[in-house]
């Protein structure tokens, strides 16, 4: 079976319940602790801190987390750079928000567990799989949907899925293009064919120009510019029912004890800067070109802007997140199986 990469450095799935237990406390590689409302620091880049040094009743700060570039992007990172967010949240108590940016969805969960973020921004499959483990989260929002995964060969390499057999090929383990390469492989029924290695974007392009894997299996961005960078599109998750990702918001139980309106509160500011930031589109783009670094035209690309959710839970986005959610259990990534309705926050009854 398949492990899924949940932390920093190798840990297993397997391992996941031990390494999170107390000594994480003393050695997670993270946690902004005087990020103000303008200042994103990366959780690579802070030197580790004990959680108990944390005030964790400290209601007044606002943590999140999320996956990504230097700042976040979506109707997350516009309220925040229109200061929606801060205007917002200062009227109902908040008076510092702090983010944590991470490379990708289970080190995020490694700080949600270790009690370091209240809220985090990130894939669908990660969220999923710690959900699945019992770790006390509540869904609050899709904020992204039909999010397209791409599986890009090397040059000269293979052009189709039948050409892979025999191959190695790469992608994050635990995201949300893990998951879409794992349903590619088996819709193609060769996933007894091929070898499935961890590999993070960031070293994509350099590993495909090596020739060190056959293809590699990527995000919404990277693939259309690997494409323009002459990389052969094998295939894209937009080909196929059910396999294309969603980005979410959650919450740890814990601080919506605390916060029983936040959800309510927090879901009409992201609704406010969605439609805001379709409203003034070409503001947006350049924006999210700025952060990503990616060509404005790629950024077209990947992201329509009908794919950024201006409600919390679209039915469109749900059926998708019951469908990986589904798959994820039957291959075993998931523990255990729950209730889409049972983990979503029903904002009338809080």
């Amino acid at each position: 079976m398949l492990s899924f990469k949940v932390g920093t450095g190798s840990i297993s799935k397997n391992k996941f319940t031990s390494r999170l237990s107390t000594s994480v406390a003393c050695v997670l590689l993270l946690i902004i602790t005087g990020c103000s409302q303008g200042e994103t620091k990366s959780a690579q880049s802070i030197e580790a801190v004990n959680v108990n040094n944390t005030d964790s009743n400290n209601i007044s700060t606002l943590r999140i987390g999320y996956v990504g570039s230097s700042e976040p992007t979506g109707a997350l990172g516009w309220a925040k750079k229109k200061g929606i967010l801060e205007r917002e949240l200062q009227k109902v108590g908040f008076k510092n928000i702090t983010f944590a940016r991470f490379p990708n969805g289970p080190d995020l969960n490694e700080a949600l567990v270790a009690g370091q973020l209240d809220v985090g921004s990130l894939g669908d499959t990660p969220a999923i799989v710690l959900r699945a483990r019992g770790v006390e989260t509540r869904l609050l929002r899709i904020s992204q949907f039909n999010t397209t995964a791409w599986l890009v060969a090397k040059k000269n390499g293979p052009r189709s899925l039948a050409e892979l057999k025999g191959q190695k090929i790469a992608t994050q383990k635990g995201s949300y293009m893990h998951r879409y390469l794992l349903g590619l492989l088996a819709e193609a029924k060769i996933a007894k064919d091929v070898k499935i290695v961890h590999l993070m974007t960031t070293e994509a392009k350099a590993a495909l120009e090596r020739g060190d894997v056959a293809a590699y299996a990527t995000s919404s961005d990277l693939g259309p510019y690997l494409k323009s960078q002459g990389f052969p599109v094998i295939d894209s998750s937009a080909n196929h029912q059910g396999l294309s990702g969603t980005s979410l918001v959650v919450a740890t139980e814990s601080f919506l004890a605390k916060q029983p309106d936040f959800p309510q509160k927090f879901n009409a500011i992201l609704t406010e800067a969605a439609k805001d930031l379709k409203a003034n589109s070409e503001e947006y783009y350049q924006y999210h070109a700025q952060i990503t670094k990616y060509p404005i035209d790629i950024i077209k690309v990947s992201l329509p802007l009908k794919q950024v959710s201006e409600e919390p839970l679209p039915a469109d986005g749900v059926k998708l997140l019951e469908g990986t959610k589904k798959f994820l259990v039957s291959q075993g990534l998931a523990k255990s199986d729950f209730k889409l309705t049972d983990w979503a926050v029903n904002e009338q009854s809080r």
